[in-house]
């Protein structure tokens, strides 16, 4: 009788005993459980992809651009100003429970591993927006069971240690929409020029429909993937009650207007300076490419992201985004060689040549102020110096070689003096004048301004026929702009590493006098006529409300305007890279953008005058004649000169024109005389061997 008692307790105490073990390994799960909720709330997570790339910084400290081997374009921006119909949009085809959820979509992982377990490998996802995030920020997108291990300790502490609107903030500022467009900012302004915040419904639903396929639903690539898309997008929204099926339809058939992929423009300011700074760190600095991209580098540079701002203005205003015409601009402060600008090109999105630094492209007449600097210097020419503008033939190479050039048009001026031929561009004067000076000086002062390129003495260098870059032009001009004190050009100011260790320090480089300072003030004011009545600058000189020096220079594919401030120098070029003749109409548009760039940047500076040095006297002269104007003279022009070298002869006016014809006149008789004289005495000659 008392076995079944004794089985009955046996059985009552292992029931007590099973469900003291599942109450101690319960006991046990949720000490671990906190304890791994604990140690993932208090330990920090990883650096994300875009928080590794080093940072490029203007010259206040304000980051230009980020390094990245994918090359990214990224706005970040807030979450109240993206439109409320993109953000529903999102959700709603994303992750319609993401307010509800921690993270995970548990029944949605639940399917997603029966049918991996069933195919033996990762072939489905369930992936929550903030598995997404954590995906894109941290990890690879290989499928993996390590990864995925990865995501969802990384999924947890993003829910744990981020509000939903800020993981949601973060998710559409990452998610990649396409064509380098990464963040719903950089999507807006690509494919419909405009913010996130002014995204209507249409516009929404179609963007919110790309990241699922980038390439498959971008409607550059496959409209109707990209509808048919949107058309999903609507419907989602319609069940989560976000709007109504009439609005759906509506938004169905709106005419969306894209931005045509000719005009599409990066997002990341100054990406021509960026290359140029990857070049010069990788280099000249030895920074591996490696280091660049993802060792959370510093690189403080030069750029003052207000003038380059204002320099990309004056290049999307004064080129036509639908011609293959070209352009550069590079502006630098010649106080201290600092790039301030740089914009090499008119798209970079179509064409990342930097022709700021291309050496094959001839200045043309923009070249003459370096060889005219040259004579002043040597004192074998000056402000009053007279040459005959008319058609010449000119000989060199001991006598074995001619060289003929000509004016624009044909257009000859006859005797001028070195204003007027600055002003005009005249190329015989500027051939006179090397043909004086020797072609040899010009070169070596244009290297000691600093151009590295190779240059051929010959005559026609004074036209500008040897190729150099604008950066070199920009630089050279910077050396007259700044009294002949040169520094070279500075790009990169410090680079510091993560921890903010300082791994590079530019030098401190001082300046030094290569030009006679008097020789480039007046080669200066002369520069100055350029944008004056007659001169090749003319018709931009009311857009430049402060004193400018200038040249242009113009040859059958290229066209140039490089001048200069007393704080900035400024070089533009306008060409084709197939180096096609350009039109009377592309040659023009050098200087409208060098006038407006100009304005702008210096918007907030007060004109300044350019300061006199020693050595500079100012006197009166007769253009006509070169010589001191006189009192009798009535053509006066106050011109500069370097001290000893101002003309010493005075024109007398009409007095001395009434003396100079009396003096012609006389000559002209003794020429007479004389030729009257030849031919008695050849007659008498002829006849006495007649008769003889």
């Amino acid at each position: 009788m008392n076995k079944p008692n004794v089985k009955t307790r046996k059985r009552g105490f292992r029931v007590l005993q099973f469900i003291k073990y599942v109450s101690i390994l319960m006991a046990l799960g949720l000490i671990a459980s906190a304890a791994i909720l604990v140690y993932l709330y208090a330990t920090s997570l990883p650096l994300a992809d875009s928080d590794r790339n080093s940072r490029l910084l203007d010259s206040q400290g304000e980051v230009i651009a980020t390094f990245s081997a994918g090359g990214k374009d990224s706005i970040p921006v807030q979450l109240q100003d993206i439109a409320p119909d993109l953000v529903n949009a999102t959700l709603a085809v994303e992750d319609r429970k993401f307010r509800q959820h921690f993270g995970f979509d548990i029944q949605g992982m639940g399917r997603a591993v029966l049918v991996n377990i069933q195919h033996m490998r990762m072939s489905q996802g369930a992936s929550t927006l903030t598995q997404q995030l954590a995906r894109n920020l941290y990890l690879s997108h290989e499928k993996t069971w390590t990864r995925k291990a990865k995501e969802a300790m990384y999924t947890a502490q993003l829910e744990m240690k981020y509000s939903k609107d800020e993981i949601l903030q973060m998710y559409l500022n990452e998610i990649y929409y396409g064509h380098g467009a990464y963040g719903i900012e950089a999507a807006a302004q690509m494919y419909f020029g405009k913010s996130a915040k002014k995204l209507d419904l249409a516009e929404s639903a179609m963007l919110a429909g790309i990241p699922k396929g980038p390439t498959y639903y971008s409607p550059y690539n496959h409209m109707k993937n990209a509808k048919d898309r949107q058309k999903i997008v609507l419907k989602a929204m319609i069940e989560t009650g976000k709007i109504t099926q009439k609005q759906a339809d509506s938004a169905y058939e709106e005419m969306l207007k894209f931005k045509p992929e000719s005009e599409r423009k990066t997002v990341e300011n100054a990406p021509y300076f960026r290359d140029y700074i990857r070049n010069l760190a990788v280099k000249e600095l030895g920074i591996s490419e490696a280091m660049l991209d993802h060792g959370g580098l510093n690189i403080y540079t030069t750029l003052d992201l207000r003038v380059q701002k204002a320099a990309e203005m004056a290049v999307a205003k004064g080129m036509d985004a639908k011609s293959e015409l070209e352009t550069a601009l590079v502006s630098i402060d010649p106080r201290t060689g600092y790039i301030k600008a740089m914009v090499g090109g008119k798209n970079y999105r179509t064409n990342q040549i930097n022709h700021v630094l291309t050496t094959t492209r001839q200045p043309g007449s923009a070249f003459k102020p370096i060889m005219y600097l040259a004579a002043l210097e040597s004192k074998q020419l000056t402000s009053a110096s007279i040459f005959n503008s008319q058609p010449t033939l000119f000989h060199y190479d001991n006598d074995r070689k001619t060289y003929k050039p000509g004016n624009f048009g044909d257009k000859y001026l006859g005797e001028i003096d070195l204003r007027q031929a600055i002003a005009a561009s005249d190329n015989i004067y500027a051939v006179n004048t090397i043909m004086k000076v020797g072609p040899e000086k010009v070169v070596s002062m244009a290297q000691n301004l600093g151009i590295t390129s190779k240059l051929s003495p010959v005559p026609s260098l004074a036209l500008g026929t040897s190729p150099v870059s604008p950066l070199e032009m920009a630089s050279a001009f910077s050396v007259i702009a700044a009294g002949g004190q040169r520094t070279p050009p500075v790009a990169i100011l410090q680079v510091t590493d993560a921890a903010g260790r300082v791994l590079y320090e530019s030098p401190q480089t001082k300046a030094e006098t290569v030009v006679e300072p008097a020789a480039a003030y007046v080669l200066t004011r002369l520069m100055e006529s350029v944008f004056e009545n007659g001169g090749t600058g003319n018709r931009v000189s009311a857009t430049i409300k402060r004193p400018v020096a200038g040249k242009t220079g113009t040859t059958n594919t290229d066209a140039w305007l490089v001048g200069f401030t007393p704080e900035l120098s400024t070089a533009v070029w306008v060409g084709y890279d197939q180096g096609k003749a350009i039109s009377t109409s592309d040659g023009r548009r050098a200087a409208p953008i060098f006038a407006q760039f100009t304005e702008q940047a210096l918007a907030s500076v007060p004109p300044k005058i350019f300061s006199v040095p020693d050595q500079v006297v100012s006197v009166y002269i007769n253009p006509e004649t070169g010589k001191l104007a006189g009192n009798g003279c009535e053509e006066k022009r106050l011109e500069v000169f370097i001290q000893g070298t101002e003309p010493t002869e005075v024109c007398l006016g009409d007095a001395e024109k009434m003396d100079a014809s009396q003096d012609e006149k006389e000559r002209a008789a003794e020429n007479q005389k004389g030729i009257q004289e030849q031919k008695h005495s050849w007659w008498s000659d002829f006849k006495r061997w007649w008769v003889e």
